[in-house]
């Protein structure tokens, strides 16, 4: 018995050859076409070609012939392994999807990018979402940090993201709890970072002749709890390996709650630490403004917060800017 499928808003404006390639991806072009002619795919009950652009609220069947072809290698070449699930998770992550960029809401503890020792990383699994497109990363989140991560579809979308945040035209903020109270309610953060390490000038080296790199990161304190912790706005300009986590532990010296490596030495005030239940890091890429690499458009995403955060914000009754 065939199956039918609701195009959902994420999905709204895809092709459908692309629809299928993203669902059953192991299914060849020429069984694609084949269905078709035959009347087993359709739109709507609608016979179809396979070029018809796809909207939200569409009803597309599904022939039960097709269902091995859903399966997905669950093992790439580079020895990651990620089940259907996984890609359903990260499927449903999607705040935003056109032809030149996918906008995912990335929750904590999944790598952006794949390498030895990673089971499974967003690069690899969006790769895996969309065959029919040249995956690229143009910009990094920690494998700790939740929020928004921008991908590009195609090469000439991912050379202009990557030049805009290269640049900072593209503007990214993230919210976080901080385990300290800090005395300036804005400021900018300007040193350099080497190794969990920072410096007020760049001249310092660790004996091997490397340098640290500058590092710049604009803040604005939103509220403060009993003088104990801080919900901070940061506006990174600069996108140095661990920055924010590095300029709050030693430059604001109050580590983000949740940083196992660099707040391990500090402790929680008493009474506080039954409220986190959890592990995760407090840092949330909360939004990010662009340019869309095709039609120019300025656009914000925004993307809601994690269940762990959002739980601790109601509690502290803590806001969003």
């Amino acid at each position: 018995m065939a199956d039918s499928v609701t195009v959902s808003a994420v999905e709204d404006g895809t092709r459908l050859l692309r629809w299928f390639g993203r669902n059953y991806p192991s299914m060849p072009h020429r069984e694609f076409y084949r269905l078709c002619r035959g009347g087993q795919i359709r739109i709507n009950s609608s016979r179809c070609k396979g070029t018809e652009v796809l909207h939200a609220g569409d009803v597309v069947r599904i022939p039960p012939t097709i269902r091995e072809f859903a399966e997905v290698p669950k093992k790439t070449e580079s020895g990651e392994q990620f089940s259907l699930s996984d890609l359903e998770k990260l499927r449903h992550a999607m705040i935003y999807n056109d032809d030149d960029i996918v906008v995912f809401n990335k929750p904590a503890g999944l790598a952006v990018q794949g390498g030895s020792g990673i089971r499974k990383s967003i690069d690899k699994m969006a790769a895996a979402l969309f065959p029919y497109h040249k995956i690229s990363l143009v910009h990094r989140l920690d494998k700790e940090t939740s929020g928004l991560l921008v991908v590009a579809k195609n090469q000439r979308a991912a050379q202009i993201l990557s030049r805009a945040f290269q640049t900072k035209t593209a503007k990214k903020e993230y919210v976080a709890l901080l385990n300290g109270d800090v005395k300036e309610n804005h400021g900018v953060i300007d040193n350099y970072l080497l190794k969990g390490r920072a410096f007020d000038t760049p001249e310092r080296e660790n004996g091997t002749g490397a340098h640290p790199s500058h590092a710049i990161t604009e803040y604005r304190v939103l509220s403060r709890v009993s003088g104990v912790l801080t919900w901070i706005l940061f506006s990174p300009k600069t996108g140095r390996t661990h920055q924010l986590r590095l300029h709050s532990a030693l430059s604001l010296g109050a580590p983000i709650v949740g940083d196992s490596l660099y707040g391990r030495n500090k402790k929680m005030v008493d009474g506080l630490e039954s409220m986190f239940t959890t592990n995760n890091l407090f840092l949330f890429a909360y939004r990010i403004t662009l340019q869309h690499p095709s039609t120019g458009r300025l656009m914000t995403f925004r993307a809601p917060v994690p269940s762990f955060m959002d739980a601790v914000m109601k509690l502290l009754e803590l806001e969003l800017p």
